[in-house]
């Protein structure tokens, strides 16, 4: 009886040390969003007269605005002209630059660094083979039969090719490595995610090529704790999104509205700090829909379910409220698109604003 009653102490001690433990992680991670929702619209209390100043800037993807059958140039010239952005984060595609081997197409990758470097607008260059937008990894058609040494011995010559190009531009602020490559997103090959061992080899490539420039390493700001990005990267860069299609089957799905709190951001970012003496930006703040269907194929009003003028503003509030300092938004081209092919320039308006007359 006495063993059955020590052992009974020892469970209910147990029980309530997990449960004090639990509760802490909660509060520290997950405090309540100190933010009142009415009417789609937010209602800052005391987080966001805290936050610092933010710097706004955008991702911009020629491909993506090619698939809004945009004129990528004129968009990317508004960008910078009309809608004031000082930064940008470049996605390019290796199998737009190398679409055959060992011949590179650089024409319209140097014009849009021309621009950059004209107008005072500071870039944070996303190379590698994966590089974001779908299928996230691009590989050209002549790489994807090859052996996996083979495959990477070619990245590594197009990384290098890449870095020596634009490591003398005043406007290549950053180096990206990859876009996500921790993340299992998008269509890769096999190897890609069978350990870390690649993205370091291609993370020392640029800094060996490239001493004078930080390296970002990015990962998702949802499903991450960021530690391991953290233990490669100079700049952690991470997402933040907060309207999701969940992909069940082909044909089934649901919209998924993200319950974190900016606090949650937040407190992942002082731990990356504290522990690696890192500094975290956001790479990816959610700025255009994510349909049960590729963009083009969803009608405008399923769009504009999960992306909106008001959520704009929802999510403009959402991060100035984390306590980062830096932001990129991830829709620019979707914004132009609806501002001059659909008659809905609401988010393009509000960015302009936002972009002069926010503090910078």
């Amino acid at each position: 009886m006495l063993i059955r009653s020590k052992i009974k102490k020892i469970i209910v001690i147990s029980v309530i040390i997990l449960a004090v433990i639990v509760a802490a992680f909660l509060i520290f991670f997950f405090v309540p969003w100190p933010f009142a929702k009415t009417d789609g619209k937010l209602i800052s209390q005391t987080v966001a007269s805290s936050a610092p100043e933010s710097m706004w800037g955008v991702d911009f993807s020629q491909s993506q605005a090619e698939y809004l059958k945009l004129d990528w140039k004129e968009a990317y010239s508004a960008i910078i002209g009309d809608l004031g952005a000082k930064s940008i984060k470049l996605h390019t595609n290796w199998d737009w630059v190398e679409g055959k081997k060992d011949e590179f197409f650089f024409n319209d990758i140097d014009w849009q660094v021309k621009q950059a470097e004209d107008n005072n607008v500071k870039l944070i260059y996303v190379v590698g083979m994966k590089t974001g937008r779908w299928p996230e990894c691009h590989p050209p058609d002549w790489a994807q039969s090859m052996s996996k040494a083979d495959e990477q011995a070619a990245i590594l010559k197009y990384v290098t090719t890449v870095v020596e190009r634009y490591k003398s531009s005043k406007a290549v602020s950053y180096w990206q490595v990859e876009n996500e490559p921790l993340f299992k997103f998008g269509k890769c090959p096999s190897w890609y995610y069978a350990n870390d061992s690649f993205l370091k080899q291609e993370v020392a490539l640029v800094k060996s090529l490239d001493p004078s420039r930080q390296v970002i390493i990015s990962d998702s700001g949802e499903q991450s704790t960021w530690m391991n990005a953290a233990k490669i990267a100079d700049i952690v860069g991470i997402t933040m999104y907060r309207n999701a299609w969940t992909h069940v089957t082909d044909t089934f799905g649901f919209e998924a509205y993200s319950f974190l709190n900016p606090v949650t951001y937040m407190r992942k970012a002082e731990l990356i700090q504290k522990l690696y003496g890192k500094k975290v930006i956001c790479i990816e703040l959610q700025a255009e829909p994510w349909a049960g269907e590729p963009l083009m194929n969803a009608p405008l009003a399923e769009q504009l379910k999960s992306m909106n003028g008001a959520m704009f503003k929802e999510d403009v509030a959402f991060a100035r409220a984390s306590g980062l300092d830096k932001f990129y938004f991830w829709g620019v081209e979707w914004w132009y698109w609806m501002a001059t092919k659909q008659n809905h320039p609401e988010i393009w308006n509000e960015a302009k604003s936002l972009f002069h007359n926010d503090s910078i």
